[in-house]
């Protein structure tokens, strides 16, 4: 008999060798029709599995993250089983799951795909799928792996056996499918009742343009059509979302092929918008008992050296820039961090004036690949919200919260209710991606931990996404519609500093080194206004809003009582502007709508004989006639309703 122990805590006794399936059905008959994954002892195993050790067993649903990875990755088997039945030739090689389906990489040699061809390969899938093939598992020697692939001249899977050990390669059989593969799937394929595939895209075999160019088909599958019909409606919502095309309907920003890929024009509603966001962090760091300080654009290539970022991150920057002087090169600033390190290497400190908090709003560039970029989300050259906290050891716990609740005040006024923090720690089986000690990183995780679990904050740990020079905390939100983004981090480094040799005298008259905090609550300006255009339809809080009031008067003739309506208005501190075009008042209000001006004031000589104005909402319509003085408290109510001073 071994014990098998549950996610609630309770043991059940089990005879040898039985399977995940098995074990749900003793729980509920229910339960085992919707278990289509599993893991045992953290490690993911086939639903079929026999169990013949005590442990502890997770059954996932498809409504579960890894219930989904099982799910799409199996259904990348069936897609690659359709493709061969179309074309015999094409050459597999990888089709993991993705965030949102799946997809597989073929070479299709002398072929080609479109999106003509979908439909059948949709069709094909389907009646591959409702055989209810069983995937099964099998282990395979190296010799006959590379083998059976070196027979059909799949030059890919070979190359990927060739880095396998012999004793952990396996194969999964389904149908008359096999497929090099490491498990993790779902029962069988009668489970996926609906297909789409969404497109196809050039892709490098392994990312490296110097290899073969292959052809990515992505998907999506699910359990049950309407899951499939929801899903589509939400795409089509989230395209009206899109926010490149919100940024160019509304006049935010812009990119010019002339100035380069990924490097963004902010125009100058966008550059508004924009200084308000960051007026409203500063005004809430100050309050913190933040400095701001600037630094270059550029640094010499031997500080990020010695910071570690050019050894982790080279490839990723732009290529040095070398000045007249021999062996004189510098970088474009891929970090803000290590120039703060310099600026707190100013002068000596005292464990008195610490903490020390320096932020700034610092423009960085990565040389991100051209087909990665994607509107503001992924760019080239961004401005991070930046803040390095040098502090000792025993103002770290406090420190750490303090920059929770301002991330939760960030969040809060902004409308991002919904969100999960994940503490990002480091891949225990590959200590060459960090730098640093092992005993530094144990007080550095704990730390995190101790904070969120005191903060009360809903958060999961992720091993393997830590920053090479520290665990973090990142804060995952979701969006109007449901989609996941991490905006804002919190990242706790003993490293930085070492490397920095930076030191403040203790009470005891000596030298120690200060811990120091990275943190940016937007995360970057780029990416978090794009999210935030997204999450609201272009809809943003009255108080960041470009225009927050449009003055549509009936006729020229009230040109002067409109003057007066705009000039009160903006002594108010209100942004307004005037639609003085030659148009009926009816297309000027279709119009305001669009643009999505939060309100509007018609004025014609009813309003001018009493002094009044009457205002319509975005969305809603007509609110009635009000005084001007009325109005203005209308707006600054609503505005007080979003946001508040920050307290720490």
């Amino acid at each position: 008999m071994i014990q098998i122990t549950l996610p609630d805590g309770s043991v059940k006794e089990f005879e040898s060798g039985i399977n995940a399936i098995d074990v749900a059905k003793s729980i509920s008959e229910g339960l085992a029709r919707n278990v289509i994954s599993a893991s045992f002892n953290d490690q993911t195993i086939e639903t079929t599995t026999p169990l013949t050790t005590d442990g502890s067993l997770i059954l996932y649903t498809f409504n579960n993250k890894e219930g989904k990875k099982a799910f799409w990755h199996s259904s990348a088997h069936v897609l690659a089983q359709a493709i061969l039945d179309f074309y015999p030739n094409a050459k597999l090689t990888i089709g993991p799951a993705i965030e949102n389906g799946f997809y597989y990489d073929v070479d299709f040699g002398d072929d080609s795909i479109s999106e003509k061809d979908f439909d059948k390969i949709e069709k094909k899938f389907l009646e591959r799928a409702r055989e209810k093939a069983e995937f099964t598992m099998r282990s395979v020697s190296k010799a006959d792996a590379l083998a059976y692939y070196a027979e059909r001249g799949n030059q890919y899977k070979v190359e990927l056996i060739e880095g396998l050990e012999d004793g952990d390669i396996t194969f999964c059989d389904h149908s008359n499918f096999t497929d090099l593969c490491r498990g993790g799937h779902i029962p069988n394929t009668g489970i996926i009742k609906a297909i789409k595939i969404m497109n196809v895209a050039g892709a490098y075999w392994r990312g490296d343009e110097k290899n073969n160019q292959l052809t990515r088909v992505y998907g999506i599958s699910f359990p049950k059509q309407k899951d499939l019909k929801e899903y589509l409606e939400l795409l089509e919502e989230a395209k009206k979302r899109d926010h490149r095309k919100l940024g160019k309907e509304l006049e935010l920003f812009t990119f010019s092929q002339k100035v380069g890929q990924g490097l963004p024009l902010w125009l100058p509603k966008g550059a508004a918008l924009r200084s308000r966001l960051e007026d409203f962090l500063k005004d809430a760091q100050k309050r913190a008992g933040y400095e701001m300080v600037m630094t270059p654009h550029i640094g010499q290539k031997e500080l990020y050296v010695t910071s570690g970022h050019y050894a982790k991150y080279g490839e990723d920057s732009f290529q040095p820039i070398h000045t007249p002087k021999d062996d004189e090169e510098f970088l474009l600033k891929p970090m803000n961090c290590p120039h703060h390190c310099e600026v707190y290497n100013f002068k000596p400190y005292s464990y008195k004036d610490l903490p020390k908090r320096f932020a700034e709003f610092g423009t960085v560039y990565r040389y991100e690949q051209s087909g990665e970029l994607h509107g503001l989300t992924r760019v080239r050259g961004f401005t991070q919200d930046d803040a390095h906290i040098f502090c000792t050891p025993e103002q770290l716990d406090q420190e750490f919260k303090n920059v929770i609740d301002l991330v939760l005040y960030v969040f809060g006024s902004l409308g991002f209710e919904d969100f999960t923090a994940q503490v990002s720690i480091r891949d225990m089986s590959n200590p060459d991606k960090y730098i640093g000690d092992p005993e530094t990183w144990d007080i550095a995780e704990k730390a995190i931990i101790s904070a969120a679990t005191d903060k009360g904050l809903n958060y999961v740990i992720e091993e393997g996404e830590a920053a090479f020079y520290g665990p973090k905390l990142d804060f995952m939100v979701k969006d109007a519609l449901g989609r996941s983004w991490q905006l804002g981090t919190i990242q706790v480094d003993y490293n930085l500093p070492k490397r920095f040799d930076l030191t403040y005298k203790g009470a005891d008259n000596q030298l120690h080194r200060p811990v120091m905090i990275h943190r940016a609550p937007f995360g970057s300006m780029e990416r978090f206004i794009a999210v935030l255009l997204e999450h609201t339809g272009g809809n943003f809080p009255l108080w960041l809003t470009p225009d927050q009031v449009i003055i549509l008067p009936i006729s020229e003739k009230y040109q002067k009582y409109t003057e007066k309506v705009l000039h009160l208005l903006e002594n108010s501190e209100i942004r307004a502007l005037v639609d003085d075009r030659n148009e009926k008042t009816g297309r000027k209000i279709r119009d305001a709508e669009v643009n999505k001006i939060p309100f509007m004031v018609i004025v014609g000589e009813k309003e001018e004989n009493e002094g009044t104005v009457s205002v319509r909402k975005h969305g809603e319509g007509d609110l009635g006639t009000f005084t001007i003085e009325e109005f203005v408290s209308l707006i600054k109510n609503e505005v007080n309703k979003t946001i508040v001073e920050f307290n720490n």
